[in-house]
């Protein structure tokens, strides 16, 4: 019986994982909805896999799986997303996820990827792992060109969180982040934050209300 951890701001779909999952594998459960309390959990507990969306209140599934893999390098992550899978997909992997799965898959395909996350293996499904082979947009797209961390960054400044600030929160000097946001923008080919803010809310990585100016 997997120890099973869901990490998602809806407790509706939480409710839904757990009742699939319950019926059809016998998972122990925990829930999680919002990236700081995952954290918690998962430095405080063992887990056999944690259930990660890629979009919650306080911070992106890269930034999360990122964290986690801090914390706990062995831990396995299985990322669930509604959103268009060739957006997230490679970055989700290149953070450490163990495998990605759409929100609108099958019962039995969550379990499947379950078992076989579990059991160390990868899982995508056939029509993205297809997708991942053929299609050179994933590689060529500018956010796929930043490492996690510079993605990390990426996503605190089109939020509009100011560099003084993020250097606290990343322990970082704001020197250290500075440059970081100038290497961005040359891998990017872009000119001012203003330009990534534009382009994170066009590629649908963050929405119009998720950053304050």
């Amino acid at each position: 019986m997997p120890k099973v951890l869901i990490v998602d701001d809806y407790a509706i779909v939480r409710a839904g994982v757990r009742e699939t999952l319950h019926q059809l594998l016998g998972a122990e459960f925990d829930e999680a909805a919002t990236g700081a309390e995952a954290i918690l959990k998962i430095e405080r507990s063992d887990w056999d896999i944690v259930l990660l969306d890629i979009n919650l209140p306080d911070m992106t599934g890269v930034e999360l799986a990122r964290a986690i893999r801090q914390t706990r390098p062995e831990q396995k992550i299985l990322a669930l997303s509604a959103q268009s899978a060739e957006k997230y997909a490679l970055l989700m992997l290149r953070v450490g996820a163990h495998g990605y799965l759409s929100k609108d898959s099958l019962g039995a395909d969550l379990v499947q990827a379950v078992k076989k996350v579990c059991a160390g293996e990868r899982y995508v499904q056939a029509d993205l792992a297809r997708f991942l082979a053929e299609d050179t947009h994933l590689s060529t797209a500018p956010h796929h060109l930043l490492s996690p961390r510079e993605y990390e960054i990426f996503s605190h400044v089109c939020r509009g969180k100011k560099t003084t600030v993020l250097a606290r929160e990343l322990h970082l000097s704001p020197k250290t982040i500075s440059t970081y946001k100038t290497r961005i923008l040359e891998k990017m080919n872009m000119q001012s934050s203003s330009d990534l803010v534009y382009y994170a809310i066009k590629e649908g990585l963050i929405v119009d209300d998720e950053f304050s100016e």
